[in-house]
């Protein structure tokens, strides 16, 4: 999109047709992203907490950043580096997130920094890192899927959560494909739909293997791809086959006819994709779960072919290239890992320091939030919303409270924000300019449209002047170029090559992006991830590398992986106290935390609060009728919101948005059960009762189910 300047001031969107992700269609969170630009609802001075009242009060720039270099520097003298904790977020650019990461580790010296994105995409990528070597959300173009024959999308609600792609879905059908959704609930997606399965939540692992344990038993299976091109398959076979149909339908709830006609649509297609989203990988089984969607692509020679394969949909602005330089607490720029002795030397060396001075892997994402006030003293917050966003929040914001000292860099006065020291105003997505990674690995210059207002600086600015005061006067430039030249050589040979990208090379490109790996010595085709394809496809060695492997897969080998998975419970079931399951999500007119969209008057006309979903059924269980108040109680609190009565939703569980704050916010209720590999949490399913609320003379009195 484009931005255009109307004659009262007011900045206004400007569709771009011929971009090749959204042929310039947007949702109306992108429409109405300019009037966050606005004065009236951002952040326009620093502002520090009065000793003398407790308030957030005006500062000068200057005062800001001394109040935060204090307190970090007090912190690392009195506890140590490692009592420093930094947390950043999903869509800060490509060189704000790189410049975090290098800031953490150079500067502060501490392993201690994550960010928001272990919350969305995290199980998929070490599903991925498992199978194929590699994470990248999706090995193809966005314009692969209407040419393929039948997708499966699991746990995804495009319709909502990103309605540009979905006219990927409809043409797909157009042209005579087939699409599958796996959902509990009967989505405005699903509805688009040639199948839906609904399962239990929490079992998308199980259906997963019953469909694998079919199509084995069925004599479906791609035999000469399994002898060729992979490895592992007979302990992947066994573990499948422990999951029998009748036994996967007592499980998920889906029929066995289903489960034949998914398997049925799947392998008479000629080429197939499997897409998953949060819903299979918010589990604290998520890793596993989106392996066993992997298997099914690899035991059919659905995977390193053309038209097929297995991706990931983000669902943050820069989701993928997020976490590819340095923000999670295991990994270097370049998509390395900090264990790697060989990646320290080549980061250390593009730093200037000492490979062991740079500090090991820190705590995950939720660990880390879940130390404040303990071993993390004091926290540098940039992009995120944790009081709202984070699993089991009330928590989550008491250990905010508990910290010695908080600093929060962001656009808006975030729920998070109101309880720092210091607050930051930091430029938004108009205001800068910087690279995002969108989930085809497709590398973007997003530039600059309009001028900050005064008072506000970048992100970089802030790192700037916080690590000169630290002692580190150079080596953090203020300039989205100069960083991003330095971000080239530092994932220079990693698995997220980005050396053969530039700024020159982003701006002749006509604005469509180049595909990572690019390494620097070649045109942009990365030899070993195979790029050609069918009619149709763009010229690979202009765009990077847009199709990954075709020739071979990122492993050692050159093989994809089958991992042996078997389906377990979630680490919280009903029971007899809490026998309804809950599940959360997103709706159309919000956007993660809500802290930018909820300061938007067209989409707080369209979602205006929270809600409870919940089937006929229960509510009738309840004597609930439609906007009746209720309360969702969970062993972590308790949440009220009106009631949404839908047979779109199973029996056994209620839905609720988690954009809002206050009595509504759904994850105060939420799990913090961690995924053993990727340290995802268990945001999509825990065990809760429903209660019917009513208030009487302004005294609540409730009824249970």
């Amino acid at each position: 999109m484009g931005l255009t300047t109307g004659p009262g001031g007011d900045v206004e969107v400007v569709e771009r047709a011929g971009f090749p992700v959204n042929k310039g269609a947007l949702c109306g969170k992108g429409r109405t992203a300019p009037a966050v630009l606005s004065s009236r609802v951002r952040l326009t001075e620093p502002l520090v907490r009065s000793h003398a009242t407790g308030r957030l009060t005006p500062a000068t720039w200057e005062e800001a950043l001394d109040r935060i270099a204090d307190g970090l520097s007090r912190t690392r003298t009195e506890h140590g580096a490692d009592a420093c904790g930094v947390f950043g977020g999903g869509g800060l650019t490509n060189e704000k997130a790189y410049a975090l990461g290098k800031f953490a580790r150079v500067a502060l010296g501490t392993s201690q920094i994550d960010y928001n994105g272990r919350f969305c995409m995290s199980s998929a990528a070490a599903a991925g890192q498992r199978a194929f070597g590699l994470d990248r959300g999706l090995p193809f173009p966005l314009a692969d899927i209407p040419r393929t024959g039948c997708v499966i999308l699991v746990g995804s609600n495009l319709a909502e959560t990103m309605p540009p792609a979905l006219r990927y879905l409809t043409e797909l059908r157009e042209n005579g494909g087939t699409l599958i959704v796996v959902d509990p609930r009967r989505t405005r997606t699903a509805e688009q739909a040639d199948l839906h399965l609904a399962p239990r939540p929490g079992t998308d692992l199980a259906l997963a293997l019953g469909l694998l344990h079919l199509i084995v038993a069925e004599g479906r299976t791609d035999d000469a791809f399994i002898e060729e091109r992979t490895s592992g398959w007979e302990e992947a076979r066994a573990a499948a086959m422990a999951h029998w149909p009748e036994h996967v339908e007592r499980i998920t709830g889906v029929p066995v006819p289903q489960l034949r006609d998914a398997v049925r649509l799947f392998c008479g297609a000629d080429a197939a994709m499997v897409l998953t989203a949060r819903g299979p990988e918010q589990q604290s089984k998520g890793t596993d779960t989106v392996g066993a969607w992997i298997n099914l692509c690899l035991a059919t020679g659905r995977a390193g072919r053309p038209l097929s394969g297995y991706g990931c949909l983000t669902g943050q602005g820069n989701g993928q290239g997020g976490r590819e330089h340095g923000q999670k607490a295991d990994q270097l720029p370049g998509y390395r890992k900090l264990t790697d002795p060989a990646a320290r030397a080549h980061v250390a060396g593009v730093w200037g320091v000492d490979p062991d001075a740079l500090p090991g892997p820190g705590r995950s994402a939720y660990e880390l939030l879940d130390a404040l006030g303990g071993d993390i003293k004091s926290l540098l917050l940039m992009g995120s919303n944790p009081v709202v966003s984070a699993p089991r929040a009330a928590h989550v914001e008491e250990r905010i409270r508990s910290l010695d000292f908080l600093a929060v860099a962001d656009v808006v006065l975030s729920e998070t924000a109101q309880l720092a020291d210091v607050v930051l105003p930091v430029t938004q997505w108009a205001e800068e300019t910087g690279t995002v990674t969108n989930l085809e690995g497709r590398v973007l210059l997003r530039r600059r449209a309009v001028s900050a207002p005064a008072g506000v600086r970048s992100d970089l600015d802030v790192l700037h002047g916080l690590a000169a005061r630290l002692g580190h006067a150079k080596g953090f430039p203020t300039e989205p170029e100069e960083v991003f030249e330095e971000l080239r050589r530092a994932s220079a040979g990693g698995p997220a090559d980005y050396s053969g990208i530039s700024y020159e090379r982003l701006r002749e490109d006509d604005g469509e992006g180049v595909f990572w790996p690019c390494p620097a010595d070649t045109e942009g085709n990365a030899g070993v991830e195979g790029n050609a394809d069918a009619e149709g496809a763009d010229d690979g060695v202009r765009r990077g590398t847009p199709r990954l492997f075709l020739d071979r897969f990122a492993t050692e080998d050159g093989r994809a992986r089958f991992v042996p998975v078997v389906h377990r419970d979630a680490a919280e079931e009903p029971d007899a106290e809490y026998p309804v399951i809950l599940t959360t999500g997103r709706v159309l007119a919000q956007y993660q935390s809500g802290a930018q969209t909820r300061r938007v008057d067209e989409l707080n006309s369209a979602a205006p609060g929270p809600f409870v979903e919940l089937h006929p059924r229960l509510a009738a269980r309840l004597g609930v009728e439609e906007d009746d108040p209720v309360a969702v109680v969970s062993r972590r609190g308790r949440a009220v919101a009106p009631a949404r009565v839908t047979s779109a939703i199973r029996a056994d569980t209620v839905f609720m948005p988690f954009h809002w704050p206050g009595e509504g916010r759904a994850n105060t209720l939420t799990h913090p059960a961690l995924d053993p590999v990727s340290r995802m949490p268990e945001f999509k399913v825990c065990a809760v009762r429903v209660e019917r609320v009513e208030r009487v003379d302004q005294v609540e009195r409730v009824e249970r189910v």
